[in-house]
């Protein structure tokens, strides 16, 4: 009983001294690690995967929680209904209504991610590593195909490390570790013997929708076109063009920002706009998921036309 109490203790005082460390750190992670981390630890302590790990991976694959899949389904690491004969949940991910695992309750998506890793032969020689090696694991998680994302080892990494989670992996270390700063800098340098990728800042993973269907993500403070084209995995040129954008201006919070190609005209329910006042070309191509130089062809405007108050404008 006194070891569970002293447990309980220092991770307590893992997450205070990661809140009272950095209070740039988002505040969404803060409050995922505080709440699950104990079951992380449980699934280290039953099947020697690291803390660390698990907490990243359920961080970046649930938005902290908040992703649509997360709050649905209480499936937290993105895993697919192969082998599954539970309830299931269809969502849009890289395809159009792939099924995902739907589960009662956030413990039960834990256990099963526990159980996905062991139960595939492609996982089993992680299971040698050492439980504090998280490195190793995420390079090979990516390596066994865990994620198709060619950066997803290092924003495991980029997480653990900004947010302190390889304190968690063994107990052992934390009264070793209490006097060294738990959250470090806002980015990391991560190395590979492969390569690098350089600066991998850390990021809140944002929660994707569509318009028109196309997809797109609403821009948090902080957020720039190279940061949000790191994370999708472009280049920024390619995410500028996507949103008709060719300035140097910094996004505002809120701003619709598309991470795929917009159509030639908008939905068949839409088929016209009433300009209100304050809406330009671009913002109505932006509301309508539609090209902004198709918007003026489908209206026979000029390019150099503004968007006139009151004026109905032909949208497919």
């Amino acid at each position: 009983m006194k070891i569970k109490i002293a447990s309980v203790l220092l991770v307590s005082f893992l997450f205070f001294s990661m809140l009272a460390v950095s209070q740039s750190l988002n505040k969404a992670y803060l409050s995922y690690i505080d709440q699950y981390c104990q079951l992380a630890q449980r699934q280290q302590k039953e099947h020697r995967i690291p803390s660390s790990i698990i907490l990243a991976q359920g961080l970046l694959e649930s938005g902290a929680g908040q992703s649509i899949l997360s709050k649905s389904s209480n499936n937290h690491f993105g895993i697919k209904c192969s082998d599954w004969n539970g309830d299931k949940f269809f969502w849009d991910d890289d395809e159009k209504g792939e099924c995902f695992r739907k589960y009662d309750k956030v413990l039960d998506s834990y256990e099963d991610h526990s159980a996905f890793l062991i139960n595939r032969t492609r996982y089993a020689f992680l299971f040698v590593l050492k439980p504090t090696d998280y490195e190793g694991w995420a390079f090979g998680l990516k390596k066994a195909g865990y994620a198709t994302d060619p950066t997803y080892a290092f924003k495991l990494i980029s997480i653990i490390e900004n947010y302190g989670l390889h304190k968690l992996d063994l107990a052992d270390n934390y009264a070793s570790s209490n006097s060294e700063n738990v959250a470090s800098s806002n980015s990391v340098n991560v190395n590979n013997t492969s390569g690098t990728m350089g600066s991998i800042s850390a990021f809140v993973s944002h929660i994707v929708k569509k318009v028109n269907g196309v997809r797109f993500v609403s821009s948090l403070p902080g957020d720039s076109y190279r940061t949000l084209a790191d994370e999708f995995n472009m280049s920024e040129y390619r995410l500028r063009k996507y949103n008709d954008d060719n300035s140097t201006n910094q996004l505002d919070t809120g701003k619709r920002i598309f991470i795929s190609a917009k159509k030639n005209k908008a939905p068949k329910d839409c088929p016209s706009h009433r300009v209100t006042e304050g809406e330009s070309m671009y913002s109505i191509s932006q509301d309508y998921g539609i090209k902004v130089v198709e918007l003026y062809a489908l209206n026979n405007l000029p390019l150099e036309t503004g968007a006139v108050y009151g004026k109905v404008l032909l949208l497919r």
